[in-house]
């Protein structure tokens, strides 16, 4: 499997999406961490997918650069969703380091994107302690 396989599956998945088709994926025994989870195996992984799905309206992922060196990839990417019940539509970029086995399989993948700017802050009570805290460092 290449990187732009990997990125055209993020871009394509939905709830929908059999847990099948992560494991052509994914290394049954993957890690998946990001700034809310860390889980390994597939079935841990997908269940992740699945809760977000649950959780969000129409979340999905567009990969804009893909770096490749050996068996590691660098994947930025913008995710877009909506609040349940919110018209409005939110995004934020993030990066992806994913690690191949010999097999072309993901046998990690670690996000990197910024919770309190992309999520916190976005919910009002939230929002305006993470504010007051970032201005109170500023000064």
């Amino acid at each position: 499997m290449s990187t732009k396989k990997y990125a055209l599956f993020f871009e394509n998945i939905k709830k929908e999406t059999p847990i099948e088709e992560y494991k052509e994926i994914f290394d049954l025994n993957a890690r998946f961490k990001d700034p809310f989870n860390e889980v390994v195996g597939i079935e841990e992984i997908y269940e992740i997918f699945q809760d977000m799905y649950e959780k969000l309206d129409n979340p999905r992922f567009k990969v804009i650069e893909i770096i490749e060196q050996n068996s590691i990839a660098y994947l930025k990417w913008t995710f877009k969703y909506n609040f349940k019940n919110d018209s409005l539509e939110n995004s934020f970029e993030g990066l992806s380091r994913v690690e191949f086995d010999k097999n072309k399989k993901a046998i990690s993948h670690i996000d990197y994107w910024d919770a309190g700017e992309n999520v916190y802050e976005k919910i009002p009570i939230l929002s305006f302690f993470i504010k007051l805290i970032k201005r109170k460092i500023k000064n």
